[in-house]
């Protein structure tokens, strides 16, 4: 592994633009929306509700030795029947005290309590089963062989035929010029070990300092394999500060067959496109946005229950929300407040919890149901060396 350098204490970050906006909600799109059909069951009432999972002497986290760090983005490791969380920059000791250990970083739990009667305990780290460290062979400040990089920060992670994958975003600068997204690139690392060690593909998407600024490709959500044996991907365009002056942070969908993922034929994706009039599956076009309108920063699109579920945190609205569909390119439901940054204004925010300095918000491959969802949100207030840096966990979010 490499020996990262710590960022500079001055250096701002994507998360220090958090701000209630004027209480917009993500419009429909081309797609447009619909009320919710109903669903069989009844969300748990009982669970975690802001449960912190790490920044705190003597956690679960610290004991595999991450004191502190964000997005703990969930997934499955089939090989195994065991719950993997990749997180973003991390530090060994809470309040991000030296030393910083990287990013990405990933811990490991044997089992998960989908009830929520149990918060998510971490049971060891990877890469090699000791203390966390990062687990990208790279160096932190430096020209790695793509150009100038800071870090690579995960977007997702899954695991399907023995192979792990991680769609990240190689970050050039926190503080880019103004309609500038800052990324170097985005690219898929994989594990054929289970996450012990990592390649990258060869192929790379260009960024802002490769010359495409503001790509739709910057930031992934694997959906997983569908039952029509095809795995579902949706992307939008990646910014430091969630704030994206090309389109907002506009969502796509393409779908690629497993094999071909495997291979890295990237090229052999299809795109879900608004084409002569109708919407349809092609190659003839790229990708056209299905969902648009207010700022959206992390997001999360999982297959629970036969059902698809997708958890944002919208920048605009400073809140993480919630939108279903019976299908990836069907109709989705208009967007539900989950958890809010802050709760007196506006009305959509009352009663729900609050979180102030909010960001992320992953669906939990295990959630209890589609209508049970657990969800892993990041909190920063965006003062280096400062608590609060962590995750924390929320179960029984109906969306």
């Amino acid at each position: 592994m490499s020996n990262a350098s710590r960022p500079a204490h001055g250096e701002p970050s994507r998360r220090t633009v958090l701000r209630a906006g004027a209480g917009l909600t993500l419009g429909a799109g081309l797609l447009g929306t619909a009320a919710s059909p109903a669903r069989a069951g009844t969300a748990t009432t009982l669970g975690q509700n802001g449960t912190p999972l790490c920044d705190t002497p003597g956690d679960s986290a610290s004991a595999q030795g991450l004191g502190s760090g964000d997005l703990g983005i969930p997934y499955f490791r089939e090989h195994d029947g065991t719950w993997g969380y990749v997180f973003g920059d991390a530090w060994a000791n809470p309040a991000q005290r030296d030393p910083y250990l990287g990013s990405p970083v990933m811990l490991a739990q044997a089992d998960f309590d989908r009830s929520g009667g149990s918060p998510i305990s971490f049971t060891w780290a990877m890469p090699t089963g000791g203390q966390a460290n990062q687990l990208f062979d790279y160096a932190h400040q430096t020209d790695n062989g793509h150009g100038w990089e800071f870090s690579r920060i995960p977007n997702d992670c899954i695991e399907f035929g023995g192979r792990t994958y991680i769609q990240y975003t190689s970050v050039a600068t926190w503080t880019p010029p103004a309609g500038y997204d800052g990324s170097l690139m985005s690219g898929v690392a994989y594990s054929d070990d289970h996450g012990v060690t990592w390649r990258d593909y060869p192929y790379h998407w260009p960024g802002d300092t490769q010359g495409t600024n503001q790509s739709m490709y910057g930031m992934w959500s694997f959906a997983g394999i569908d039952p029509d044996g095809w795995l579902y991907v949706f992307s939008k365009r990646w910014n430091g500060t969630h704030r994206n002056t090309a389109d907002g942070g506009a969502i796509q969908l393409f779908r690629i067959r497993p094999d071909d993922f495997r291979a890295g034929n990237f090229g052999a994706q299809e795109n879900w496109a608004y084409l002569n009039g109708s919407w349809q599956w092609t190659t003839a076009a790229g990708p056209s946005v299905i969902l648009s309108g207010n700022d959206i920063g992390e997001f999360s699109v999982k297959r629970i229950g036969g059902r698809y579920c997708m958890s944002y945190f919208d920048v605009t609205d400073y809140s993480i929300c919630t939108r279903t569909a019976s299908r990836p390119d069907a109709v989705w439901t208009a967007p539900k407040v989950q958890i809010a940054g802050n709760t007196a204004w506006p009305p959509s925010h009352w009663g729900r919890p609050q979180l102030p300095s909010l960001y992320g918000g992953y669906i939990h491959p295990g959630s209890a149901g589609a209508d049970s969802l657990t969800l892993i949100v990041s909190q920063w207030n965006g003062q280096q060396g400062q608590s609060p840096y962590r995750v924390l966990q929320y179960d029984g979010i109906n969306p």
